[in-house]
């Protein structure tokens, strides 16, 4: 959440902190950042105006404070100190630099095994000591969970209670975050400290996966899986899964205490350098830098050669506020000496809008949903494939250039008409996207309103990859090169792995720290990310085009004349299996969760990877009517549907995820083959110049 300089009305200094700016509102209060006289920040929330003559809730902001101030633990966010002034009473607690998880999951994906251990050692932990001061804090999630230099901090007091209370909503009322609250909550009933337990349950399941345990298409259907459906852990690392199951079990008796759960997630040594190595570490440094300009003395906080403090206040990484006003931090600020960082004024990706799932129920058997949106002609045809970046849909446009359309409602949000898009584009931690223009010059733009951050390099010809930090291009000397997007620095450069091809660029993709490199050449490298250097190849893959595709499960899958799954991080075979015929290879798979789909143009199959298996196993296949070249473009998933390209091109089979039902047949009137993407439960799918969004079923 970005940081907004004081309005009329906002108080300049309440008890010993100046005000600089506002960090955020809520239903209660407004959080401000303040200083106080020795230079340290701190999160300030005042009660709001017209609540503040209201003695029932001015009691309940004043006991949040009194329910923090009782925690002694290096787990919480300490109280710094509460009272009234001018009517409005007011708590200043401690001003966390760090993302919450719920930020560091949607920028960085999944947490590893060893981090989610050390992070549930340590969430339960805080929680042990929370339940022995008599508390129960009742509203455990992602978003109350601020991860700093030294771990994880649980916040937001503000409906904690004593272990023997009642929950404070009455029928009707949602008690919790739907999806992290305990079954009995959600009924109404008792809360203890066993309800915190099964949050933590549901916390370290999205941390190690991504995805929420429970789920729906509204907050009634995803507190009825709470309460009578079954945890998804599908997507949670095998280990992981027999621990966090009990923390998940409906009757509170059942769940293991806190002092269990460390004992049981004690991670391996040197597991929490994940607070300290790596992109997370990096997020957290550059907040850190921030909070530190922020809370410097006005004379030296700003020299004459950086932006004003308004500016700074408006564009800077604040930290988080840590007392619950629905908020992370704002942009990240990088210092070049005492010159402003080319990113200094980007903002924090926004949150991904998700549409509602369609019901089977009220589907009629094989009939074809109707677009959320489009088709609408203004994409070109055969180009790159569309872009999901969180709240904008990146497309070439069929006029030249890049085109940003809303995931909502398909309508332009912004163009860069000089984009040769033919050479790529990509997104770095949703928050910027990248490509070369004509020239040869290096573009970036906020991803979601198109404004221009920066211009680096001028011999660039093909943008092959991003993760959160870096682009991977290609120079027109064909040397590969790695650009750290928030410095402009160069961080390696070496020869490319494979040759330039008149059949077009190479295909790669990032993950595990590796660059994934499939050439035209039938070439595979995997390349260490930090250095550059070769960490594994294969040679004869594929030559058409396919693109990497990697799971999540440290799996890398690639198409070709055979499927090929290897070991993502050491380049093990794992297995093979052949095409149909040698003129029909398999087309760019795409990986969910432990599951992989592909097509070799006949048949569409679903293989999961299994640890010491060396052989594929196949859950399920489809059997595609018709003949045709097929297509080397990769299949969609999304909810419990599947998109499979038909043989000739005519149209788009969708079935079911786990049982490979027909579902429905989706077909656009235009020639040529079919693009398919998916993000926020909906699959773009673009034909001859034209593209449309369509609902998925959820179940």
């Amino acid at each position: 959440m970005t940081t907004q300089p004081l309005a009329t009305g906002d108080p300049l200094r309440l008890g010993p902190y100046r005000l600089l700016g506002v960090l955020g509102e809520g239903g209660m209060g407004k959080v401000y950042v303040g200083r106080d006289g020795a230079g340290e920040p701190a999160a300030v929330k005042v009660l709001r105006p017209e609540l503040a003559h209201d003695q029932h809730l001015a009691q309940r902001f004043v006991r949040e404070a009194d329910m923090a101030r009782a925690v002694t633990s290096k787990g919480v966010a300490r109280v710094l100190g509460a009272q009234t002034e001018g009517g409005r009473p007011w708590i200043a607690a401690e001003f966390l630099a760090g993302p919450t998880l719920d930020e560091a999951v949607r920028a960085y994906g999944p947490m590893e095994v060893p981090a989610v251990r050390a992070l549930a050692a340590q969430l339960a932990r805080t929680l042990h000591d929370i339940h022995a001061a008599g508390l129960v804090h009742r509203d455990l999630k992602p978003a109350n969970i601020v991860l700093t230099s030294t771990g994880p901090r649980i916040i937001d007091f503000g409906i904690a209670r004593p272990e023997h209370g009642l929950t404070l909503t009455t029928t009707g009322q949602i008690p919790v975050t739907p999806g992290y609250g305990a079954p009995e909550q959600v009924l109404g009933q008792r809360v203890g400290p066993a309800s915190d337990v099964f949050s933590l349950g549901a916390v370290l399941a999205y941390a190690a996966s991504g995805r929420r345990t429970f789920d729906g298409g509204h907050v009634a259907a995803v507190q009825y899986e709470v309460v009578h459906g079954t945890p998804d852990l599908s997507l949670v690392p095998a280990e992981l899964r027999e621990l966090i199951g009990p923390c998940l079990a409906k009757d509170p008796a059942f769940r293991p205490a806190p002092p269990r759960i460390a004992e049981a997630f004690a991670p391996p040594k040197g597991a929490d350098r994940a607070w300290r190595k790596g992109p997370l570490a990096d997020d957290i440094k550059r907040r850190e830098t921030a909070t530190k300009r922020l809370a410097a003395p006005e004379d030296t906080a700003v020299p004459s050669s950086s932006p004003t403090r308004r500016r700074f206040l408006t564009g800077a990484a604040a930290g988080v506020a840590v007392l619950g006003v629905g908020g992370g931090a704002g942009a990240w600020w990088m210092s070049r000496g005492e010159a402003k960082s080319p990113t200094a004024d980007v903002p924090p990706a926004v949150a991904t809008p998700e549409a509602a799932f369609i019901s089977a129920v009220d589907t009629k058997p094989g009939e074809t949903p109707s677009p959320l949106w489009g088709p609408f002609d203004v994409v070109a045809a055969e180009g790159e494939l569309p872009l999901p970046v969180r709240d904008v849909l990146i497309t070439q446009a069929k006029t030249g250039g890049l085109l940003a359309l809303s995931v909502t409602k398909g309508k332009e949000r912004w163009r860069a008409k000089d984009i040769d898009a033919d050479a790529g584009y990509v997104s770095v931690a949703d928050r910027l996207v990248v490509a070369v223009d004509r020239n040869g010059v290096l573009n970036a733009f906020v991803a979601s309103t198109g404004k221009p951050v920066w211009q680096s390099q001028s011999d660039v010809d093909d943008v092959l990859a991003a993760d959160d930090t870096h682009v991977y291009l290609v120079t027109k000397d064909n040397e590969l090169r790695a650009l750290d997007a928030w410095t402009l620095a160069t961080t390696w450069t070496r020869p490319m792995t494979s040759p330039r091809s008149h059949n077009g660029a190479a295909k790669a993709a990032v993950g595990r720290k590796r660059l994934v490199i499939h050439g035209r050449d039938g070439h595979v490298a995997a390349l260490y990310t930090e250095t550059g250097e070769t960490d594994w190849e294969i040679d004869k893959q594929g030559t058409d085009g396919q693109a990497p595709a990697l799971g999540p499960n440290n799996a890398a899958y690639f198409g070709g004349r055979n499927l090929t799954a290897r070991r993502l991080d050491r380049g093990d075979f794992l297995w093979e299996e052949e095409a149909n015929s040698d003129t029909v290879p398999w087309g760019t798979p795409v990986a969910s969760g432990e599951l992989v789909f592909a097509m070799n143009s006949y048949n569409a199959y679903r293989y999961k990877t299994m640890r010491d298996i060396r052989f594929p196993v196949s859950d399920w296949y489809q059997v595609m009517d018709g003949t045709g070249p097929g297509t080397v473009n990769p299949p969609a998933v999304a909810g419990a549907t599947v998109w499979l390209h038909s043989p000739d091109n005519s149209s788009v089979v969708v079935v079911h995820k786990a049982t490979h039902d027909h579902l429905f047949t989706a077909s656009m009137k235009r020639e040529g083959t079919y693009q398919l993407a998916s993000g926020g439960n909906r699959v773009f799918i673009a034909r001859g110049g034209r593209i449309a969004a369509m609902p998925v079923f959820g179940v």
